[in-house]
């Protein structure tokens, strides 16, 4: 244990910011930190850039013996912005420990969460006992749309017979999860303009176009229903929830509770019970953001608003993206200018009874003292639609819990979270040694 606080504790030291513009050097070198130690454990490995991006760390360290199946390891050394750094108890590159955490900026996301997966294959590499190869992809992009590798998961041969990505969370602080699946994204930043600017109400109301007006009426044609469902047209195709999944989630808080405990009202009377199915398993639309006008009296000339789609698995990103800017059309005046910016993600969803993910949860289950749960994202990574595609099963795990404040002022990390990880990351790469490798 004190080895891999010893590793984080360096690691964390890299103000590796990849937001804002990024922090060149630093973010180059995260990306060494991670190839040093995989080429120390006699692997191969190299810092690749593609297009300008940042560098990813590409390597592979071989199992003890041929024929052993092949695990792809991936994390993300790139970090948010520190924020204000009043709002810090201690520097955010400067990492401290206080009350068994480890504070610091990328303590839970991703560094300490991804780290227990490069240290012990790198360990059991040493040692000769590693019982699979791993490859591992660690890039630094992550928070801010994983575009180069992406591009290169799409484009390259770097198969797998499963991969493990520690990027996730835990059920709660002694139950592990893993999480089958994420949903995915349409995005679209509206702008709409009615006029060259801004005109007095008194001279012109009620005989030119308003911005407002024209978009409120836009945003009434993909409004969810008072059920907080969306409309039927962005509705079809979702893959329904297994009766396992179901069973797993009467294990988890209760929907009610955790609506109570950040404050928060139900959209309907059986949103709380129904809330794992409706934050994983089902689109749901929000407007998130609404900017047009000034408290005057004028007639607004310009009005801007975006709009984000979460999608089900099962369901297509470009056909919901095409349903919605039908939508949105259909209430544009004559006259009115429409300008769309749209951006994809598709969902993923992974077979909780393949092999690999029936052995990743016995291995959980034997590091934790206790079975995991399994989830659903309601957030969406991209980079897991990109290897469902490719058909590569995906064990979506870690450690971090909600008080570990990711992204927000005095991040931390539990250093139970780094043991547990650390014995999940040894039991996970001992099991998939019985995976049947893909010949």
């Amino acid at each position: 244990m004190p080895a891999v606080i010893e590793e984080l504790v360096d690691w964390l030291r890299i103000p590796s910011v990849s937001t804002g513009g990024g922090h060149t050097a630093a973010l180059r070198r995260a990306c060494e930190w991670v190839c040093e130690r995989i080429e120390a454990a006699g692997g191969t490995v190299a810092a690749e850039t593609l297009d300008g991006g940042n560098p990813m760390a590409v390597g592979e360290l071989a199992a003890a013996r041929p024929g052993a199946p092949t695990v792809l390891a991936y994390g993300h050394y790139d970090v948010q912005d520190p924020g204000p750094l009043d709002a810090w108890e201690s520097p955010p590159f400067e990492p401290t420990e206080r009350d068994g955490r480890l504070y610091a900026r990328g303590a839970a996301d991703d560094k300490g969460n991804f780290l227990p997966l490069l240290h012990v294959a790198c360990e059991m590499a040493r040692s000769g006992e590693l019982p699979v190869n791993v490859r591992f992809l660690v890039e630094g992009e992550e928070e801010i749309g994983s575009a180069s590798v992406l591009r290169r998961l799409r484009h390259d041969d770097m198969g797998a017979d499963c991969a493990i990505v520690f990027d996730s969370l835990m059920a709660d602080e002694r139950t592990p999860a893993i999480s089958l699946g994420a949903r995915g994204l349409v995005r679209a930043s509206v702008e709409v303009r009615t006029a060259a600017r801004d005109l007095h109400s008194g001279l012109y109301g009620g005989a030119v176009l308003n911005a407002a007006h024209v978009l409120v009426a836009m945003l009434e044609q993909v409004r969810p229903g008072p059920d907080g469902r969306v409309r039927q047209e962005l509705a079809g195709g979702v893959t329904p929830v297994t009766a396992e999944e179901r069973a797993s989630w009467a294990r988890l808080q209760s929907g009610p509770e955790v609506l109570a405990a950040v404050g928060a009202r139900p959209v309907a009377p059986d949103a709380g019970e129904d809330f794992y199915e409706r934050i994983g398993a089902a689109p749901a639309l929000d407007v998130n953001m609404i900017a047009t006008g000034e408290p005057r009296t004028i007639v607004p000339a310009l009005a801007r608003a975006q709009v984000s789609v979460r999608l089900a698995p099962g369901q297509r990103a470009v056909e919901v993206a095409s349903e919605v800017e039908r939508l949105l059309r259909s209430a544009v005046p004559e006259g009115a200018e429409l300008a769309l910016d749209v951006d994809l993600a598709d969902p993923a969803l992974f077979d909780p009874t393949h092999p690999a993910l029936r052995i990743a949860a016995e291995a959980l289950e034997r590091a934790c003292d206790r079975a995991p749960v399994l989830m659903r994202l309601g957030g969406t990574l991209p980079l897991l639609a990109v290897l469902a595609e490719r058909g590569i099963p995906t064990i979506v795990s870690g450690f971090v819990l909600d008080a570990d404040a990711i992204h927000a002022p005095n991040e931390s990390y539990r250093l139970e979270s780094l043991r547990l990880g650390e014995r999940a990351a040894r039991e996970l790469y001992l099991a998939l040694g019985g995976l049947e490798a893909d010949a």
